[in-house]
């Protein structure tokens, strides 16, 4: 998303101040710095990372004004330096200070439609549609070409990207990030089969209910709930292209990477990772601090936390045929262990 003009400068020891961390190396504390970059292209009034210690030997040749290190790994260097128990956070912290998101102006386009009240601090952009009884919190940002359906809500501070499709009667909570051609509250996959094979649809009378600062991926699906709600519970990070079917609960603090789908009526617990491209059947569950590896498929539920992997390593075609024929005979070959297995025991000689 566009960003802002980064701050003019932050001394290391405003940074360590507002970041969590502590300053090392002599007169570090009053070196100004400017912004933020890799270790290898940072120049002589930036700030640059080390994430890991292994990787020590990178220092080498760094230009950088001053470099974060992990505090458990103080002296890797005796540049100035800031210590910090997580490095990669403190970037991520970093990130945010000096380069906060641009904000629109405040107002309501020309070219909008909007049958709501629209609070002054709200932007509204260009071609928007917005539909009877929404109710849009502070400093909402409508972007151009969104269509809000009636009767849904939106949070303070929350921002929808351009073309993104709420359908009516969604929530989300404050401070969302909703990226360009996610839909949400789409029809949830629902039908019945008739004898001769044909459809009948059943109507999808639930909502879409999503809390607070959670981020939705550009083009990324989520179908509101059959009876009851699909639910994202707060700080859930949802990656480009995932499928979150009706009424799927994802808990607190989960992230899901792109490509990756939930069947109807599953729900995952709270700090859970689910990897590109994973699948989870519907109508199971998996508990609170759980990993699925990518390309996983996940078929029963999970009542232990971990990390959790059903895929096997790539091989050339030959070698996979070949395998394969063998893993269909695999049952039969249990039968005959079986088998030899009672011979041997009925031919073993008595004690």
């Amino acid at each position: 998303m566009p960003r802002a003009a980064a701050p003019a400068a932050f001394t290391l020891a405003e940074l360590a101040e507002r970041l969590g961390g502590e300053v090392a190396g002599e007169n570090a504390a009053a070196i100004v710095v400017r912004g933020l970059a890799p270790l290898e292209r940072a120049g002589a009034d930036e700030l640059s990372f080390l994430v890991n210690a292994a990787q020590a030997a990178r220092l080498s040749g760094c230009r950088a004004a001053a470099i974060v290190l992990p505090a458990s790994a103080p002296d890797l260097t005796d540049r100035p330096r800031i210590l910090a128990r997580d490095p990669y956070l403190f970037y991520a912290r970093a990130m945010q200070l000096f380069h906060p998101a641009a904000r629109p102006a405040a107002g309501v386009h020309p070219r909008a439609v909007v049958e709501c009240d629209v609070p002054p601090c709200a932007s509204i952009g260009a071609g928007a549609v917005i539909g009877a009884g929404v109710r849009l919190g502070r400093d909402v940002i409508i972007g151009a070409n969104c269509v809000v359906g009636e009767n849904c809500e939106i949070g303070d501070g929350t921002r929808l990207h351009a073309n993104v499709t709420l359908y009516p009667g969604c929530t989300l909570g404050a401070r969302c990030i909703v990226h360009s051609g996610a839909v949400i509250g789409a029809d949830g996959f629902g039908f019945a089969r008739e004898r001769d094979g044909a459809w009948v649809k059943i109507p999808q009378i639930g909502g879409v209910v999503i809390g607070d600062d959670v981020e939705i991926g550009a083009n990324t699906t989520v179908d509101r709930g059959a009876l009851d709600n699909t639910v994202l519970a707060n700080g859930v990070k949802i990656d480009n292209l995932v499928q979150i079917a009706h009424n799927v609960q994802i808990g607190e603090h989960t992230a899901m990477a792109g490509c990756a789908g939930v069947a109807g009526s599953a729900k995952i617990g709270a700090r859970c990772m689910v990897g590109g491209q994973a699948g989870i059947s519907g109508h199971l569950e998996i508990c609170d601090d759980v990993i699925v590896s990518a390309w996983s498929l996940i078929s029963k539920s999970i009542h232990q936390p971990g990390i959790y992997t059903a895929s096997l390593p790539q091989q050339t075609h030959q070698d996979w045929t070949a395998n394969f024929a063998h893993l269909r005979r695999l049952d039969a070959l249990a039968r005959r262990v079986r088998t030899l297995e009672k011979t041997v025991k009925t031919q073993e000689p008595t004690q």
